[in-house]
């Protein structure tokens, strides 16, 4: 079987840039969805492109057990942008064991791992089978795992391991989120006569300051500690000279576990413009998605603490907070445990990494994981 390191070389080779900023040559999944695709059919495993979106599919294979059972390995295809890396971005270069490109670690690495699982799997089966899904728009708005649930269908799929950098650690919750605009309302004028103008900045700093110094109001979750608000942005003014009369941030508001972030969205939009009435609005959210809690006893969270601590790795289930597509299966009904080798701290990065030593064990976890299911759980 090709190593770790020439399969993750030639998957970090292939640009495939989410297209949420642009588009052209490099964006999209469809090349790395073709690359895994024929990776899998020269091992003896038949996958398929589903497309979800004009030009962008994703790529899903099956590999069956001796029971019905399935257990679902899914991770994304695309990555975010490249601007700003120090590294070339595309080289898969191999430096002191560890592989450098985009997406090394976010998400090709754990995807690089689920693939040659699913070969050792194929050439000796467990009672449990595999599905294996490469997804696509993972770094946008999810449709790739949207799309997957739908083709799934009432597949018995008793849990899912989601492929992200956390550390070759169980994650069984991590953080929602909801993201909206907020915008001020003043009077354009020029700078000259400030008198005459409402400077729409100077009504935003009053709202800044508020989320600044004004925490969510729900209990902190035992693994993900408090929810979270903050602005990400800001847009204001038109020139020099002129007082503005607008002014927008947006806000990113991150929930928890219970929390229901288009209630989340509607406390909020009411405690804004209350601050000033007739001079804030609260946009609609552009950005909805719910927090993953799932209970570390389900099936296949719990197989995977097991192999952990036979191997002597940290096994404590742990929480994360950044999103993934581990919430939406959850809400699908598949429990989901969130694993994969990396740090999230290289994900995004300048020069993004991964340990290819952590990869080779990734593999090894997750195929002695589907083994240990043999035992019989549901």
């Amino acid at each position: 079987m090709t190593s770790s390191g020439e399969l993750l070389r030639a998957m970090v080779g292939i640009a495939s840039v989410n297209p949420r900023a642009g588009s052209g040559p490099g964006f999209g999944e469809a090349a790395i969805a073709e690359y895994v695709r024929d990776w899998l059919a020269g091992h003896g495993i038949e996958a398929e492109l589903r497309e979800v979106l004009p030009g962008r599919p994703n790529v899903v294979a099956t590999v069956p057990g001796r029971g019905p059972r399935m257990v679902l390995l899914e991770s994304h295809l695309d990555t975010v942008e490249t601007t700003g890396m120090s590294i070339d971005p595309f080289a898969g270069t191999i430096r002191d064991g560890r592989l450098y490109g985009r997406g090394a670690c976010d998400a090709k690495g754990p995807l690089a791992a689920f693939m040659r699982a699913a070969v050792e799997l194929a050439a000796d089966p467990a009672e449990a089978g595999v599905v294996l899904a490469g997804v696509m728009d993972e770094e946008h708005a999810y449709q790739g795992v949207l799309g997957l649930i739908s083709d799934l269908g009432d597949m018995p799929v008793v849990g899912a391991i989601v492929g992200e950098p956390t550390g070759l650690v169980p994650a069984t919750a991590h953080k929602g989120c909801v993201r909206y605009t907020v915008r001020a309302l003043g009077r354009a004028g020029h700078s000259s006569r400030p008198d005459e103008a409402v400077n729409a900045v100077t009504l935003m700093s009053r709202v800044i300051d508020h989320i600044a110094s004004a925490e969510p109001d729900v209990a902190p979750h035992p693994l993900l500690g408090p929810a979270t608000r903050c602005v990400t942005r800001i847009r204001g003014g038109e020139g020099p000279n002129t007082i503005p009369g607008r002014c927008e941030i947006d806000i990113d508001r991150r929930t928890l576990p219970g929390e229901d972030p288009l209630d989340v969205w509607r406390r909020d939009r009411a405690e804004l413009t209350a601050l000033l009435p007739g001079q804030i609005e609260v946009d609609e959210p552009f950005t909805v998605d719910y927090a993953l809690d799932t209970p570390a006893a389900s099936p296949v969270p719990a197989a995977l603490c097991r192999v952990l601590e036979a191997a002597g790795r940290p096994a404590a289930v742990q929480g994360m907070p950044f999103g993934t597509d581990a919430s939406k299966l959850a809400r699908a009904g598949i429990p989901s445990v969130v694993f994969g080798p990396g740090s999230i701290t290289d994900a995004h990065s300048a020069d993004e990494s991964v340990a290819l030593a952590d990869v080779d064990l990734a593999t090894r976890l997750v195929v002695d994981t589907i083994r240990s299911l043999d035992g019989g759980q549901t």
